[in-house]
């Protein structure tokens, strides 16, 4: 069966952690609410939009809940239209999926982003084409749930045993470990590296040429 390298994208292959402040603080003072400390908005990047609204919002109901998701997405769609949505790429991220697609691994994507988000993030980078799989918010439950994996795996005909999941937060490591695939975690990302191992990370890689090296040994 095929090896499959899972990646997530905030924080693992785009730094995009500025856009999100802004718009999480532009939805707060849109509903009249105190904004949240940067800090812990970085705490909530990965899970699905409704599920960091009930972290970041616990005394608030469903709806509400579903209300600030809806205020979120505006914000960050206004950000974008005034060109101040910039997420930008790790550096050496590139040149690591070329060298990992050239080694013969397939390549996919589970990401807390919306189909849309991750599409014009990927296109702006000229990255689409190294994915065979895009897993997405829009179609899975939030992380840690395994759905996305496991889509992402069935898609690709790939064995578990012989796969990882690449991310830079401990949703990322507990998806992967349900998953049953090779959790790797960043240290470049949102959570820090002993977060990533309490969570179950098998290996924690502190830049990207260090992902391919480490793939390059997998098989």
């Amino acid at each position: 069966m095929n090896r499959l390298a899972i990646f997530d994208c905030d924080g693992t292959l785009v730094d995009g952690q500025a856009n999100i402040c802004l718009a999480m603080e532009a939805c707060f003072a849109e509903a009249g609410l105190p904004q949240p400390a940067r800090d812990r908005t970085r705490r909530i990047v990965g899970l699905s939009l409704v599920e960091a609204m009930q972290d970041l919002l616990p005394e608030a109901d469903a709806s509400e809940h579903r209300r600030m998701a809806d205020a979120y997405k505006r914000a960050y769609q206004a950000l974008r239209a005034r060109g101040l949505a910039v997420e930008p790429l790790y550096d050496g991220i590139a040149d690591v999926l070329a060298e990992m697609e050239a080694d013969g691994w397939l390549l996919g994507i589970a990401t807390g982003k919306s189909d849309r988000g991750l599409a014009i993030c990927l296109d702006h980078h000229g990255l689409a084409h190294h994915f065979c799989t895009l897993q997405t918010a829009d179609r899975h439950p939030s992380k840690p749930h395994p759905s996305m994996i496991e889509t992402a795996l069935a898609d690709a005909g790939a064995d578990p045993a012989r796969s990882m999941m690449i991310g830079d937060t401990s949703y990322d490591m507990i998806m992967a470990k349900q998953a049953g695939v090779v959790a790797v975690g960043v240290s470049w990302g949102y959570h820090p590296p002993e977060e990533l191992l309490a969570a179950g990370a098998d290996i924690i890689v502190h830049a990207p040429r260090e992902i391919a090296a480490l793939m390059k040994a997998h098989v």
